[in-house]
């Protein structure tokens, strides 16, 4: 994509369906005149009172609680420097955004129109009633740390600078965890800092409260090494001036352990690197390009350890790891500041999360293996399920500890299901999925790709590196339409109706007649049901010229599967073929089956829908627990179509004891725990949070799926097919763009552990 497509992109991004990324969303009923009454007047005078009679009710009645206020006057906005107040507030919404998605914290962001330091914390001060916490972002230093010292002195409410205090806690966790790997100590290690700004000079004295010593410490800034005999420094410059008669960075990075870089691209070279000491270590930390490109870091010194803020490579510096979780953990004590204690707690959990066990899910999302403690793993993954039940925690007890707690927690465990919870209402399992199709992208046949909104689909994984389209369809139209989006990638179109493509359809054809020319195929009949896309595509798939494939846009699901059915067929070992569709809820991701092609399945291929979808389930690195739905709650009626139900769940609890799996259920039951525990603590499913329905018959399933879509503005990624011998997916009809990119991932994903499959068999 040019740089104009991409600027494009980005303004339709903010500026579309509507302006901006976060909005207001009403917590209480107010369809009635009685709940407007409560709302407002008269009904809100009563907590008014009980607040005037004692403020910390503020807590209680109010949203005040769970709302942090990001504030910039955006006197230094990412790369861009000294844009204004106005010009940042996208990124103040970015920022409320990740709040919301990690942590489950409001956010208003507030921006101010004015440099003056004075001026702008007695500005924060006078709005400081209406907020639980402030996170100052954007702000330049010098006149940062005025504004965050000040703040702090003065409110009793958490304040933070995270551009300062982000990048330091995250980066001490990494230190920690590379020193250790390094074989070397904290209070020796030499390190030079690039980079003399709010969050290089916030990350060095974090490192001196991890055991780094100041004497061995080098730092930079555009003139060279910040030396004590240097003019006019300031006061937090002056603080890490070196006695050391030294100018420049090749000089500084002579026989140095490690080097943290806070500055600009590529100002670190290879014979720098080859200079620094024995397992050297690297936290290339510029943005969006580091000191020096991984790559060729790790091609200079095998024994480096390198981090850098990008996340295609191992190690990235996010401060998406701290804020929303310090700030969560600050605000559910009610801490009157973030002090040294919760910052340091924070550090330590992030390090010693690294070294546990990685889930799963985890490595699914990321592509991998195994991760484990090492060189490329000394820091945890912004997508760690674990960060919000293990760094809140930390933070609140320190917070405790250090007497700035005004309501401690009394109940640990139950404080960790809570926060869990939290997580039920974001969709970063949809990032995990394009995360997970990105380690190993598969050839992708479109079989529309000559409708503008497959051709975008494809456009954005070509361009992701979630898949290599191959774009079926009229030639001149597909052209047509790259060029009107700017799709300028070298990528193969066909159009199985041209001549161009008769050496290959006639041996597609041929394979086809081969395969069923004892059910009625002539060899005539194989010629011309290749001209049609779907038969096309899929003879693509089978011949191994595509990994998989992509369809039913502009066609009826029935007729897709018709010739995927004839020509794929299903897999090894497969009785059924079914369909899933995930649905990001707010409680979470939840899997329902079968939406697509079973019309009224028995007992028996009800229990087969339940292991397929069981396997699915699995492939997201998630436990399945799967609810049988009906009408009726265990036995409560006798109808044949409840008692399917219970049969197949019989069969299923004596074939595969070990699955959570129970029926037949309502579906209020299944989902709200506690009327599961009240009423039928004996199922298996007690206790359990439901991620996974199968339904009795389509019209139930296909039903609810469209319904949670459509009133509830539940994201959907399916239909899902399920017991296909390759990796075909049938889009619904008029898919959106992001659906059809979705879909391309789980295709991507499929064709990933149909692959695995293959080769464990082999």
């Amino acid at each position: 994509m040019s740089k104009q497509s991409k600027r494009i992109e980005a303004l339709i991004y903010h500026a579309k369906p509507t302006p901006g990324k976060i909005e207001v969303v009403p917590t209480k009923k107010y369809a009635t005149q009685r709940d407007l009454s409560l709302a407002y007047s008269p009904g809100v005078a009563e907590p008014c009172l009980e607040i005037q009679k004692d403020v910390n009710n503020v807590y209680k009645y109010t949203a005040k609680g769970n709302l942090v206020a990001v504030i910039s006057n955006g006197t230094a906005v990412l790369g861009l420097g000294n844009i204004g107040p106005e010009a940042s507030k996208p990124v103040m919404e970015g920022k409320g955004l990740l709040f919301k998605i990690f942590a489950d914290i409001d956010v208003f962001d507030i921006e101010i129109d004015t440099e003056d330091v004075e001026e702008f914390i007695q500005t924060v001060k006078k709005i400081a009633p209406t907020f639980g916490g402030i996170n100052l972002e954007d702000i330049k230093a010098p006149e940062a740390f005025e504004i965050e010292r000040r703040l702090k002195e003065e409110l009793d409410i958490p304040v933070m600078h995270d551009d300062q205090h982000g990048t330091a806690i995250i980066s001490a966790a990494a230190l920690i965890n590379a020193v250790e790997i390094s074989g070397k100590k904290m209070d020796e290690v030499k390190i030079v800092i690039s980079g003399a700004g709010a969050a290089a000079i916030s990350c060095s004295r974090l490192y001196q409260a991890c055991g780094a010593r100041r004497e061995n410490m080098v730092m930079l800034d555009s003139k060279g090494v910040i030396r004590d005999d240097r003019d006019n420094l300031t006061l937090e410059k002056a603080e890490f001036a070196t006695h050391r008669k030294i100018d420049t960075l090749d000089q500084a990075m002579e026989e140095a352990d490690v080097f943290i870089g806070l500055s600009k691209a590529d100002i670190v070279s290879p014979e720098m690197l080859l200079t620094m000491a024995k397992n050297p270590i690297v936290f290339a930390m510029a943005n969006p390009n580091p000191e020096i490109e991984y790559e060729l870091a790790v091609a200079t010194r095998k024994d480096i350890i390198m981090a850098t803020g990008r996340s295609d490579h191992p190690n990235q510096v996010n401060n998406v790891l701290g804020f929303p979780f310090i700030f969560r953990g600050a605000l559910d004590v009610r801490a009157t500041k973030i002090n040294e204690a919760m910052k340091m707690a924070a550090v330590k959990a992030l390090a010693h999360l690294a070294k546990e066990a990685v889930p799963e899910q985890v490595n699914i999302a990321y592509g991998e293996t195994r991760l484990t403690f090492g060189k490329e793993y000394i820091i945890p993954k912004p997508f760690d399920p674990r960060l919000i039940a293990e760094i809140p925690p930390a933070v609140a007890k320190a917070a405790m500890e250090s007497g700035v707690a005004k309501e401690p927690i009394l109940d640990w465990e139950k404080y960790k299901n809570t926060l869990l919870e939290r997580l039920g209402s974001d969709n970063k399992i949809i990032k995990m999925i394009i995360n997970r199709a990105k380690t190993n992208p598969k050839r992708v046949v479109y079989a529309e790709a000559d409708h503008l909104k497959v051709l975008k689909a494809a456009q954005i994984a070509y361009e992701e590196g979630i898949a290599f389209p191959i774009l079926l369809g009229r030639k001149d139209v597909i052209e047509r339409l790259m060029a009107e989006i700017e799709f300028d990638a070298d990528v193969p179109i066909i159009d199985p109706k041209s001549d161009d493509e008769i050496e290959r359809k006639n041996k597609y054809a041929k394979v086809y007649w081969q395969e069923r020319k004892r059910r009625g195929i002539t060899y005539y009949a194989a010629q011309k049901l290749l001209r049609e896309r779907n038969y096309f595509a899929a003879m693509m798939v089978n011949e191994g010229d595509a990994d998989a494939l992509i369809s039913g846009f502009s066609t009826s699901y029935p007729s897709v599967v018709k010739p995927m059915l004839e020509l794929v067929g299903m897999a090894k070992g497969a009785k059924r073929v079914a369909t899933t569709n995930l649905m990001m809820t707010k409680r979470g991701p939840l899997f329902l089956s079968d939406t697509s092609i079973n019309i009224d399945p028995d007992a028996k291929e009800l229990a087969e829908i339940v292991k397929m979808t069981s396997e699915v389930v699995k492939m997201f690195g998630l436990e399945p627990v799967i609810a049988m739905i009906s009408y009726s709650n265990f036995g409560s009626s006798n109808h044949p179509r409840a008692a399917k139900i219970r049969e197949a769940v019989s069969y299923l609890h004596s074939r595969f004891p070990n699955m959570l799996v129970d029926g037949e259920l309502q579906t209020d039951f299944a989902l709200n725990n506690e009327m599961l525990l009240d009423k039928f603590p004996f199922s298996k499913l007690a206790g359990r949070k439901v991620n996974t329905l199968v339904f009795p018959n389509l019209d139930a399933a296909n039903i609810t799926y469209k319904l949670l879509k459509e009133l509830n503005g539940a994201e959907s990624i399916g239909p899902i097919m399920m017991g296909m011998k390759k990796p075909v997916h049938i889009l619904q009809l008029d898919a959106s763009v992001d659906e059809i990119v979705n879909m391309t991932a789980i295709a991507v994903i499929d064709a990933q552990q149909k692959q695995k499959e293959t080769i464990k068999g082999q």
